[in-house]
Formats: structure tokens, C-alpha cells, sequence
């Protein structure tokens, strides 16, 4: 069976680039373009793996976090930020505080890294 991704992510290229890799890899991938909707299929839905863009409108990433580690039936949803932001200390505290597993940088990653990474993720 596929593992099941959700791609929370504002920027339309980006989001459709990831989409498009994951599932040419053979995973079932859903997408939404903010912090709102990402929460909402969160709440609906389970996934193996959130990818979970930092800055977002309406709700961003961090928010989407602290929400899903509130809700008792979510809390254990494996999350992983994805930012252009080397070395932000904010994301290291959410790293260190078990919130999320890890980050990506989105810049520093070729698509074959991106996968590679997601994979890896997925054990």
C-alpha cells in the first residue's frame, strides 16, 4: 500500500513539483495551499507524513503545528517543516521539542534529493 503525504505549501510551483515527484515514486499524495486548509485534511485525514511549509497566509506552518500537537487523535502525525530558512532558531526549538521531526530547505534540494529525503523520512 502507498504511504499517504499531505503538501502544505502556498507556493503553487512548489507544491506541484513535489506532488508531481511523489507520486512518479509511487505515493498518494494530497495537497493544500494553506495553513487553514492543511489543517482541515489534517483533521479528516491521515497521512504517513506532513511536508509543512513554514510561511504560509491565513495560518502558517508553526500555527498548523501547535494545533495538531493539541489535538489528542493528530498529536502523533509525523510532521516535517519545510522552509528557506537556514539555521532559524525557531524551527531548531520545534525540532528539539520533538514537535516536528525534522526540516527541509527547500533551496539547498534538487528534486532526486527531495525524494531521496522524503524516503528516508518514511523509512
Amino acid at each position: 500500500m502507498a504511504k499517504k503525504i499531505l503538501i502544505v505549501d502556498d507556493d503553487l510551483y512548489i507544491r506541484d513539483l513535489y506532488e508531481e515527484l511523489l507520486k512518479t515514486d509511487g505515493f498518494e499524495v494530497t495537497t493544500a495551499a494553506d495553513g487553514e486548509d492543511g489543517l482541515k485534511k489534517i483533521t479528516e485525514g491521515t497521512y504517513d507524513l506532513v511536508l509543512l511549509d513554514v510561511m504560509m497566509p491565513k495560518l502558517d506552518g508553526l500555527g498548523v503545528l501547535a494545533k495538531i500537537r493539541e489535538n489528542s487523535a493528530k498529536a502523533s502525525t509525523q510532521v516535517v517543516l519545510l522552509t528557506n530558512l537556514a539555521n532559524d532558531p525557531t524551527i531548531t526549538e520545534v525540532i528539539k521539542n520533538g514537535q516536528a521531526k525534522s526540516y527541509l530547505i527547500k533551496s539547498d534540494m534538487t528534486p532526486e534529493d527531495f525524494v531521496n529525503k522524503v524516503k528516508g523520512l518514511l523509512g
